[in-house]
């Protein structure tokens, strides 16, 4: 399995743009043409169950809770433990997201769909509230 430190850090980055005001996250949202191009087609807003917005609303605060424990810890231990508490990070980040029912890859594409449709925000936004 590859690493999943650049895709959790990517999700917990997007994850973050539905707790900040529209204003700030426009400052900090990258230009709408960020896939790579040999990404296949993200899911259409039809295609994404309600079931699979709830579990993902469930997910972005299990994440957060998960990024804000370990940034703690990351912080507060010494430099030669830092590595291996990130990839604790790395296996907790992982739990937290499919112990609600979804695969890492279904969590990205939600939360990439979520970024450039309103209508999936919206209903995410509602979900986390």
């Amino acid at each position: 399995m590859k690493s999943i430190t650049g895709l959790c850090v990517t999700t917990l980055a997007a994850a973050g743009l539905f707790l900040l005001p529209a204003a700030n996250a426009q400052q900090q949202s990258p230009s709408p043409s960020t896939s790579p191009p040999t990404k296949s087609a993200p899911a259409s807003p039809a295609s994404i169950p309600d079931s699979k917005l709830d579990a993902a609303a469930a997910a972005v605060k299990s994440v957060s809770a998960v990024k804000d424990n370990y940034k703690q810890k990351i912080a507060q231990a010494p430099a030669a433990d830092r590595e291996r508490i990130a990839g604790e990070a790395d296996t907790a980040l992982i739990k937290a997201v499919t112990d609600k029912g979804l695969s890492v890859e279904e969590y990205t594409t939600i939360l990439e769909v979520a970024q450039t449709d309103p209508v999936v925000k919206d209903k995410l936004v509602q979900r986390l509230k």
